[in-house]
């Protein structure tokens, strides 16, 4: 139970701090990818070593220093590489299977080299063992990978939690229950050996700054402001049945509690592409939407919204700052999942004339 609440909370840290990296420069995204993998490599790491500390075996046993560090670096790497892929360039469901097969292998990889690290002991394996091991590892990486992904909102990290979580530990015990231990006399170890207690430390530590990372991942995962919104948002749709208005030019659709929902256009700060839909941002959080961004761009072609960049439209009226980088320059809003929306060279004139700047 403790090593899958481990699991749970490196998955819901990991996935979280990787929403809306989109809309960070290269530099912010490379730091907050480099977060997340130590988030999600160490959880697996962490939920291994925590699971290893409920086994009993009839003789002693201990674990090589070395080997089990090496253990948490692979994990942290292969999940990175993972990270990279799917953040850099264009998301395709190529990617997201490629990185969910790459983070499944590499989780199958750090427990086979977590129990290479046991002295005084030897793990036996059988080939069908490893083998449902790491196909259920590859399968249940590629569909969380799939959900959190898909379309990036709450309820999909969420899910995608999950099943990271079920993945990081199907493969361990699924592994140890196809694996049989043998005594050994003389030890093996590479580095220097440490026992149970130790590793218990170890492991202390680490769920400890995992919880932190976790608790902080929440504050920034909730929405703030939907009771005050929710009911502004609500009278709107009253007042646009009795304006003459077509809906479409004012009124944006929106997914929320497995419904569709209209938020005026005005109460939009920006809308971003994400493949063939787009997510609009107001100051009650991001939501969902199914147009696409030329649908978008054609539907609010009379309203206020720029374009300051090929996936983004910005309403101006929202804008809380800009800055000029050369010839690009940035967007500032005071939104807590929107700070800044990039300004391509394209559109640096045209967005600084309508903000006149």
């Amino acid at each position: 139970m403790a090593s899958f609440a481990v699991a749970l909370m490196a998955g819901f840290t990991g996935l979280s701090l990787t929403n809306g990296l989109s809309t960070y420069s290269y530099t912010q995204r490379k730091i907050a990818i480099s977060f997340a993998s130590i988030a999600l490599g160490g959880g697996i790491w962490s939920m291994h070593f925590v699971a290893m500390l409920g086994l009993q075996l009839p003789f002693v046993f201990y674990y090589d220093a070395a080997v089990t560090l090496t253990s948490a670096l692979v994990a942290i790497l292969v999940v990175g590489t993972a990270l990279l892929i799917l953040h850099f360039g264009k998301r395709t469901r190529a990617k997201l299977l490629l990185a969910g097969v790459i983070v499944g292998v590499g989780i199958g990889a750090m427990h086979y080299i977590g129990m290479a690290a046991l002295e005084l002991c030897r793990a036996v394996y059988t080939p069908l063992g490893i083998g449902i091991s790491i196909v259920a590892s590859c399968v249940l990486s590629v569909i969380a990978f799939g959900i959190a992904y898909g379309r990036r909102n709450r309820r999909n990290i969420l899910l995608g939690t999950v099943v990271f979580g079920f993945a990081v530990c199907g493969v361990h015990f699924v592994a140890i229950a196809g694996t049989n231990f043998v005594q050994m006399l003389v030890p093996s170890q590479v580095g220097p050996m440490i026992g149970n207690e130790t590793l218990a430390i170890g492991v202390v530590l680490t769920s400890f700054a995992l919880c932190g990372a976790f608790l902080l991942s929440t504050t920034t995962f909730l929405p703030s402001e939907n009771v005050a919104v929710a009911e502004p948002v609500e009278a709107q749709q009253v007042e646009e049945v009795a304006t003459p208005t077509p809906i479409a030019t004012r009124q944006i659709p929106y997914e929320q509690e497995g419904r569709t929902q209209f938020i005026d256009a005005s109460n939009v700060a920006a809308i971003r592409a994400e493949g063939h839909y787009t997510y609009i941002y107001t100051k009650s959080g991001q939501f969902f939407c199914a147009w696409s961004i030329a649908d978008a761009t054609k539907r609010l072609a009379n309203s206020n919204f720029i374009k300051t960049h090929r996936s983004y439209l910005v309403n101006p009226a929202m804008v809380t700052g800009f800055e000029r980088l050369k010839d690009t320059g940035v967007c500032y809003f005071n939104l807590p999942e929107l700070p800044k929306v990039p300004v391509s060279r394209s559109q640096l004139k045209p967005v600084r004339d309508v903000l006149g700047v």
